[in-house]
């Protein structure tokens, strides 16, 4: 017994004639015929008998188109289902983002992407870069910054995606904030406490790259997780910070950023992973070149 078998007697037991179910089904009479003896031989049983010009179901025909009739059913919402995805007007995208791109893009893109295909179902997962790159497996794309590393899932699509500048914080008293070009030697750096972000957060880590290539020692005097974090402590007077040029879009006049002079300037780019590249959904395909689009 085969899904098409119980399909083609789910329009028999609907039509009660072979020939009407036949041309609802486009297939030939013949054809119709032949599913329906193959189906009564395996069931050892009649199913129909000859009434006039249809057919007329048996008591055991009764109760195989019920079963025949939910098999039609659900094979119908599949339908549904599958030109709704086509459609982009039904399926769940999971977004996966560190905290850069989660703070100050992704809200964005979100909101973009639900105005073009408000059937599509988004849900995020946070972390810094190292922690949404572990949970690969359980996204569909990751928003990150800084370098991948090794070791993604065979299949994995990266995608370069847009420039981000990492800034030094200080607070609008500090002695460096009153530089009228806003910019700063790294090894001036060197005298003044650093106030870092945790492990694995790509902000330290191209930090920490910067100064080990310069030779500067780093006086750390205090770590936490988070932007924000980071500025609370930087206002506080813990010691220089350094966050996401983005995050200081919208900052109010207690904290001054100063970019690294050249040729120190600390850049990297976000990146986008997809882990599975090769053969991704619709819903992700439009999700990434959306983010592409918006460079």
């Amino acid at each position: 017994m085969s899904p098409d078998q119980l399909l083609t007697f789910a329009a028999v037991a609907e039509h009660r004639n072979i020939s009407h179910a036949a041309r609802a089904l486009f297939l030939s009479q013949p054809a119709v015929s032949g599913q329906l003896r193959q189906l009564q031989e395996e069931f050892g049983e009649a199913l129909y008998r000859r009434e006039g010009r249809g057919i007329a179901l048996t008591e055991a025909g009764r109760q195989l188109a019920l079963h025949a009739d939910r098999v039609r059913a659900d094979f119908r919402q599949a339908l549904a289902f599958r030109d709704a995805l086509r459609s982009l007007d039904a399926g769940h995208l999971r977004v996966g983002a560190s905290t850069t791109p989660a703070s100050y893009l992704l809200p964005y893109l979100i909101a973009q992407f639900h105005r073009q295909h408000e059937g599509v179902t988004i849900s995020t997962r946070y972390g810094n870069s190292t922690e949404v790159l572990a949970a690969l497996p359980e996204l569909d794309i990751a928003l990150i910054e800084g370098t991948v590393g090794e070791g993604l899932p065979a299949g994995t699509a990266v995608h370069r995606w847009r420039e981000d500048e990492v800034v030094a914080v200080v607070p609008a008293a500090h002695p460096l904030a009153t530089r009228r070009d806003r910019q700063v030697r790294l090894d001036e750096l060197a005298g003044y406490p650093v106030v870092l972000r945790e492990v694995g957060s790509g902000v330290r880590q191209t930090v920490e790259r910067a100064y080990a290539r310069e030779g500067v020692v780093m006086r750390v005097a205090y770590e936490l997780a988070g932007v924000e974090g980071i500025k609370e402590a930087v206002r506080a007077g813990m010691g220089v910070g350094f966050v996401s040029a983005m995050s200081m879009r919208h900052e109010d006049e207690a904290l001054v950023s100063l970019s690294l002079a050249a040729p120190n300037r600390l850049t990297r780019h976000l990146m986008i992973v997809v882990p599975h590249g090769a053969a991704p959904l619709r819903a992700t395909e439009r999700f990434v070149a959306l983010c592409l689009d918006s460079v």
